[in-house]
């Protein structure tokens, strides 16, 4: 969510200017411009297949291919989102141990292409979306744009709006994912959402202060502390296990899946939320948390496992009626 968002990339000099002509091809710019666009980051946007897949619609073909789509237009916006936050962070990235090593920052790829690239990548985001989804997801992409310009430009400077930002985004993803297939996005939905988005803000916040350059690469993490950040994440966890809970009892739910077993699915939020943490307080020389729960063979494994559990619960291993 911007923001949300964390990188890799291969070892670069401290300035792009030590580059020589030899070592930029080396780079590669197509090369540079694949790893700004944060490929291993996309993984955030599948939360706008959430509408799809438990409206019990993942089998049908339409609605599938109009999710589908509506990944890939969040996927690029959120390269641009990348694109656009390196630009205006390329100073202080370059003073980063680690983000100095981004595309831009290098010098990769210069910041006149760079320029180009996110026009580029937004009008093929926007003209996809005009062409094949309703103007409601169209208008939630256009404000989920919006809102990130603003969190790069100025609002990730201002404590908590940063991580309530990073929240919001997660819950814009997942009201467009509804209004690409027009279905309803019920309130247990937002509310687990945003309970997980504001834990993992949090954990990613927590991660960086622990950080020696923190407060020169994010002027925010002045006003956070490491034990006001644990109470936040013990909060924020703990709300996210129980509203979860609540949605898998609730008798709506459980009347639309024809099923009062989805809370058997329970443990594998708790064993997910208690392992972030452990990956936030005993990596602190990795870049983000989040990139590193996505390595991280237990977390993989427990994900995995909750999907399946999830699928044969609300689907039965059968598609559901067209």
């Amino acid at each position: 969510m911007a923001n949300e968002q964390l990188t890799e990339g291969g070892a670069a000099p401290d300035d792009a200017s030590d580059r020589g002509p030899r070592d930029e091809a080396k780079g590669g710019l197509l090369g540079g411009l694949v790893k700004e666009v944060r490929p291993h980051q996309w993984v955030k946007n599948l939360f706008v297949l959430a509408p799809l897949f438990f409206a019990k619609n993942v089998f049908h073909p339409e609605m599938l291919t109009r999710s589908l789509a509506a990944v890939g237009i969040f996927c690029l916006l959120s390269g641009a989102v990348y694109t656009l936050n390196d630009l205006v962070d390329v100073e202080a990235d370059r003073a980063h141990p680690e983000k100095r090593k981004r595309p831009i920052a290098s010098g990769r790829v210069p910041v006149a292409v760079a320029r180009v690239f996110l026009a580029g990548l937004l009008v093929v985001a926007f003209g996809v979306a005009l062409a094949t989804l309703r103007m409601k997801f169209v208008a939630v992409a256009a404000a989920y744009f919006v809102g990130n310009v603003a969190y790069s430009l100025k609002l990730k400077k201002i404590p908590f709006v940063d991580v309530l930002l990073i929240a919001l985004f997660f819950c814009l993803r997942v009201l467009a994912g509804g209004y690409a297939i027009d279905v309803r996005v019920s309130l247990f939905m937002f509310a687990c959402t945003f309970l997980l988005a504001l834990f993992l803000g949090f954990g990613k916040r927590r991660h960086e202060i622990a950080q020696e350059h923190a407060g020169k690469t994010r002027k925010a993490l002045k006003a956070y502390s490491a034990r006001g950040l644990d109470v936040a994440l013990t909060i924020t966890g703990s709300l996210t296990i129980l509203t979860y809970i609540a949605y898998t009892l609730d008798p709506a739910t459980q009347a639309f899946f024809k099923s009062d077993q989805l809370w058997m699915t329970t443990p594998s939020v708790l064993i997910g939320i208690t392992r972030f943490v452990q990956i936030v307080k005993t990596h602190p020389k990795a870049e983000s948390p989040t990139q590193e729960m996505l390595k991280d063979a237990l977390f993989v494994v427990n994900l995995v496992a909750w999907a399946m559990v999830v699928l044969v619960i609300v689907y039965r291993i059968r598609p559901t009626a067209g």
